[in-house]
């Protein structure tokens, strides 16, 4: 069932989780060690994170390097299998741009196709850690508009390859992501909410947010959007701070602010326990908070660390 539906046929708020896939060499219990406990929220869908290979250099017996594409968590188009089939829920699995071309993402639409899969969730995706800024891949898209376009023409029966006669076209709901605090490229909130509705405009469904700390941010992000005609669901995307590290980290790697009142509550924890404590309380209360203000849904950001969700979600559900 297509994520739209659920919104749609909901008689209360839903809640819904991202993982990832495992690293490579690990098995998909792996996984399941962290889906197993979430089911007791009965999720209707779950999102599945994609990722794009990255470059290694290796040094051979003639003391030259050579270049090594690695890909630490493959599988996602599996993963995805093994969710519904497992939990009856259906799989967002993401698509990005970086790291794949045209033909590359065809054929991993056409796999999640055959699988019954009804939903993506569409984004440029990150640069690589060696690069200062994002680059494509050669034949690859640069922008998340570009890559729906590609998914909208195949819901319409239109391939890569021109010649194909009859092709039978696709049926996914498209989510794109939303930035209650814009896009770190983006020069202002206008040019990025500019470009948002261009997503939404070339096929977007519905819109989930990057994280964030600050419930107002996201109501003044939801009252601008009404405001440019975007209509569409807007699920907020939640994770709990959980380290003394992230009062750092999220901020640089996730380009958003943490309230004065948060950092300053995990600065004065002496350890992590401490940490893990203040960020469920507050994402608790954000969720809350939240429901109050009349969401479709909270997207929870697990990434991979469970128990404290538990804990978030027998509060809050």
């Amino acid at each position: 069932m297509k994520v739209t539906d659920y919104l749609e046929q909901a008689k209360k708020p839903l809640i819904s989780f991202e993982t990832i896939p495992p690293l490579k060499g690990k098995g998909i219990a792996a996984l399941y060690d962290v889906l197993d406990p979430l089911m007791e929220f009965k999720p209707p869908f779950i999102n599945v994170t994609y990722h794009r290979s990255d470059y290694i250099y290796k040094k051979t017996e003639a003391d030259t390097f050579r270049k090594v594409v690695v890909r630490k968590r493959p599988g996602t188009v599996g993963i995805c299998a093994a969710i519904m089939n497992k939990y009856g829920v259906d799989a967002v699995p993401h698509l990005i741009c970086g790291g794949f071309t045209r033909d590359t993402t065809e054929d991993a639409l056409i796999d999640l196709d055959y699988l019954g899969v009804k939903n993506v969730l569409l984004l440029r995706g990150d640069s690589l850690k060696s690069e200062s800024a994002f680059r494509s891949e050669a034949g690859g898209h640069n922008f998340a508009h570009q890559l729906i376009e590609q998914v909208m023409n195949m819901n319409r029966g239109i391939y890569l390859a021109e010649e194909l006669q009859g092709a039978s076209p696709t049926d996914f709901c498209i989510g794109v992501a939303g930035y209650p605090e814009k896009h770190f490229e983006a020069p202002n909130r206008k040019t990025d909410l500019k470009h948002l509705k261009q997503k939404i405009d070339q096929g977007g469904d519905y819109i989930v947010t990057q994280m964030f700390f600050d419930n107002q941010q996201f109501f003044d992000f939801v009252k601008k959007c009404r405001e440019i005609g975007i209509t569409v669901p807007i699920i907020p995307g939640l994770k709990p701070i959980s380290t003394l590290k992230q009062v750092v980290s999220i901020p640089r790697t996730f380009k958003v602010d943490l309230p004065e009142d948060l950092a300053e509550a995990v600065e004065k924890c002496k350890d992590n326990s401490e940490v893990r404590q203040v960020g469920k309380e507050w994402c608790i209360q954000q969720s809350k908070e939240l429901l109050e203000f009349g969401v479709p849904c909270i997207h929870y950001y697990t990434m991979g660390r469970v128990s404290t969700f538990v804990d978030i979600a027998r509060s809050v559900f």
